[in-house]
């Protein structure tokens, strides 16, 4: 078992690693002293998501969507609720596919909503169209 534990900054992109005793909710970047944990989906683009894939060591839930979407305008309430009852166990992000078409392509985003999670860097599951509170959680959970 490790006694720390990389997070991410939502705020500056700064890998911080918090020692595994320490309250990740009340953990804080030692780059930018802003909280670690801000219980909103962070909004990802083709510059950071690497980053926040790759070098944290909570997994990470991810909504590939378009503001044109109506199934994604549903969502929005349930990825932001979900943030704020799962973190610090997992991330929520979100992914423009508008803005960041070649970050969709390489994913294979094929409709949205599409929700991914993410475990160092790998895809480890992928759910395509709308979930409800309950459903999303529940599914977030057996992809853990």
């Amino acid at each position: 078992m490790s006694d720390s534990l990389n997070l991410v900054c939502p705020h500056c992109d700064a890998i911080n690693r918090v020692p595994a005793n320490r309250p990740l909710l009340e953990a804080k970047c030692g780059k930018c002293h802003e909280k670690l944990f801000v219980g909103r989906p962070l909004e990802l683009t083709e510059q950071t998501f690497d980053r926040h894939a790759s070098r944290s060591g909570v997994p990470l839930v991810v909504d590939f969507w378009a503001p044109w979407c109506g199934p994604c305008k549903m969502m929005t309430p349930v990825i932001a609720q979900a943030a704020k009852r799962l973190e610090p166990r997992v991330r929520l992000a979100k992914v423009n596919t508008e803005k960041d078409q070649r970050l969709a392509a390489r994913f294979g985003i094929r409709s949205i909503p599409t929700l991914a999670v993410f475990k160092r860097g790998q895809e480890v599951a992928r759910s395509a169209g709308a979930m409800d509170q309950a459903s999303l959680e529940r599914w977030i959970q057996s992809a853990l």
